[in-house]
């Protein structure tokens, strides 16, 4: 099956600048070529430490953000280049859910106004009018279609939550990008706003980047996973396998950090500790980004750069030294 959304080398570097001049002092890598792929129908996760360039991605597959560098396609048409007028139809194939329900949603707008948003900008005309569209889309995501003339104080986070989401699905796009999509609700209601996303998958047919931290709503959500460190992808992999069998290091370490109910589970859970924090984009470490925090660093760690390479399944680490992997070249 080809891929409905191609991503390669795709770059974001930010310019920092001082002085009254504003003379360029430096480059933030908040990206530093990323590839991947997602398949029409598939959920494909990113996850990883606040500030390793996931969001950034984001907005950059939805061209909310300009690349530095890199090319992506959609179902085989590059949209890396276009501008204006010509970025238009995309717009309708990609859709971004955003992070905060609250401050995503214009207090002084109702909900028609802001579910509709989408028909008047792309000046789409509905069969029965744009108010009839918007309550259809109201009862798609759960509402009500009489919430069409309130505005969003008067609703929970949750619902909140449910009008972004009728936003995001108003010009019945091919692939959502969902941005930390439960991140800001309370624990109750995120199970309800993420099998809400797998009825909309399998009822519209829909493609997934999510975005998160919470390892948990990952492995409810995706079918593969990407792990980012430091604006990079370190790990590639099936979602049970990578879970299962973790080869770099860095998810390693996640996964030992999520939070375990079963107290016999933690005891016998293998676990990395990681030291300090993460170095800063604005001066990435030489060779292994991750090396300054690794417990299984070795001199090559700290010149060459690994690639990321995949095995035989298609699970990819970049690591010159990863776990779960058979062979005298990888004893340590």
């Amino acid at each position: 099956m080809s891929a409905l959304l191609s991503v390669r080398g795709l770059a974001k570097h930010f310019p920092v600048r001082h002085g009254v001049t504003r003379r360029q002092s430096g480059v933030v890598r908040a990206v530093d070529g990323v590839d991947f792929d997602v398949a029409p129908g598939e959920t494909f996760g990113l996850v990883g430490e606040s500030g390793c360039g996931k969001t950034t991605t984001g907005r950059l597959l939805t061209r909310l953000l300009e690349p530095s560098a890199g090319r992506v396609w959609l179902d085989g048409r590059e949209i890396t280049a276009l501008r204006g007028r010509k970025l238009r139809p995309v717009r309708r194939e990609i859709a971004l859910i955003f992070q905060d329900p609250y401050s995503s949603l214009n207090p002084r707008h109702t909900v028609g106004t802001i579910v509709g948003a989408p028909f008047r900008l792309q000046g789409i005309e509905t069969p029965h009018g744009t108010r009839a569209a918007v309550q259809q889309l109201l009862e798609l995501v759960g509402l009500s279609p009489e919430h069409y003339n309130r505005y969003p104080h008067e609703f929970s986070g949750g619902q909140r939550q449910r009008i972004g989401i009728a936003r995001a699905l108003a010009l019945r796009p091919r692939l959502v990008v969902a941005d930390e999509p439960v991140s800001a609700l309370d624990v109750s209601i995120q199970a309800q706003v993420l099998n809400l996303l797998e009825d909309l998958q399998a009822e519209l047919g829909l493609a997934y980047v999510v975005i998160a931290h919470d390892l948990a709503v990952v492995r409810h959500l995706c079918d593969r996973i990407g792990v980012m460190y430091l604006g990079r992808l370190v790990e590639v992999g099936n979602a049970a396998e990578l879970y299962a069998r973790p080869r770099h290091p860095y998810t390693v370490a996640l996964l030992a950090a999520a939070p375990q109910p079963d107290p016999a589970r933690r005891l016998h859970r293998p676990g990395v500790r990681l030291t300090g924090e993460p170095p800063s984009p604005l001066s990435p470490p030489d060779g292994c980004p991750f090396h300054p925090r690794c417990p299984k660093v070795r001199d090559v760690c700290r010149v060459t750069p690994p690639v990321l390479t995949a095995d035989a399944a298609g699970h990819a680490a970049a690591c010159h030294f990863p776990d779960n992997v058979s062979g005298p070249e990888h004893a340590e």
